[in-house]
């Protein structure tokens, strides 16, 4: 297929390689030219413009949040404007369940194609081509792109029609994501500072309760420490708790568990940790208890 890939930071490099990988011609477009330069030596081709990358059957989005989505999409010369009749639009990016249903309303009345696409997975997983995805849209639509979803990923969840039901199951996810890391972090701070080894105890854990992969990945880089350099960034963090509590508050579903995780990752942030990995928000609970501060 010719794709063309918008977005190429942590996630979206990886995803535009693997698609390269798997034969995909593609044409990859980031608003820092480095990247997608980087990209060329493996064989993409670097676009000089997001109407550039939108010449082929499909276009990727992979950026951080709605206004970014926003202004490739409906911006001078943006996706809307030059894909061609009959071309889809994946767009793996988590954003709000009101800019999916927006964009599929805006697609379909260009006579073009949209399917949500988010992903599960950390960098690392997206570099192994081993990316859970969470696809929505038109039946006959998403087969069409499904040779993306093989090429990126281990598995494909398809959740329905309404591209929306992705983005909010996707929402849902870094919401319990958040929550694991929250009560991870509190739950080592006390066996810590007792004394307890913390590796020690993420290995009772997951040999016992919670043999998981978010509990080993997350456990572990609370462990070590190690949140730097970020796989995914505590501001983004922030973002996916709010996207959830915008959803929680359009489907008149109270969410208290969410409200008090924009506080701890308000915390997090103000207190010089928004370069962090979001992980780091589980570090909090250490630092209130006397430990070193995260950043």
């Amino acid at each position: 297929m010719k794709i063309g890939f918008i977005g190429l930071g942590n996630m979206g490099a990886a995803m535009a390689a693997n698609l390269l990988k798997a034969g995909h011609v593609v044409t990859a477009y980031n608003r820092s030219p480095d990247k997608a330069t980087a990209l060329a030596a493996q064989g993409a081709r670097p676009a000089a413009s997001v109407a550039d990358a939108c010449q082929g059957d499909v276009v990727v989005t992979m950026l951080a949040n709605d206004d970014a989505v926003r202004a490739v999409t409906f911006g001078d010369d943006g996706i809307l404007a030059s894909l061609s009749e009959g071309a889809v639009h994946v767009s793996s990016s988590t954003v709000s369940t009101a800019l999916a249903e927006r964009l599929t309303e805006a697609h379909a009345t260009a006579g073009q194609g949209f399917v949500a696409a988010p992903v599960f997975g950390r960098p690392e997983a997206a570099a192994a081509a081993k990316l859970f995805v969470v696809a929505a849209g038109a039946p006959a639509t998403v087969e069409k792109v499904s040779p993306v979803f093989d090429a990126i990923g281990q598995r494909t969840f398809i959740l329905g029609e309404d591209p929306q039901a992705a983005n909010l199951v996707k929402i849902s996810g870094n919401f319990l994501i958040a929550s694991v890391i929250e009560s991870l972090g509190e739950a080592m701070a006390l066996v810590s500072k007792a004394g307890v080894d913390k590796q020690q105890y993420l290995e009772l854990l997951t040999s016992t309760l919670f043999d998981a992969p978010v509990y080993r990945t997350y456990g572990g880089l609370l462990a070590r420490e190690e949140f730097t350099p970020a796989g995914f960034a505590a501001t983004l963090g922030l973002k996916d708790v709010k996207l959830a509590l915008s959803a929680g508050e359009e489907l008149q579903v109270p969410l208290p568990v969410a409200s008090l995780l924009r506080d701890r990752f308000l915390t997090l942030l103000a207190t010089g940790g928004a370069e962090l990995d979001w992980s780091a928000v589980g570090a909090l609970s250490a630092w209130e208890a006397g430990s070193d501060h995260p950043a």
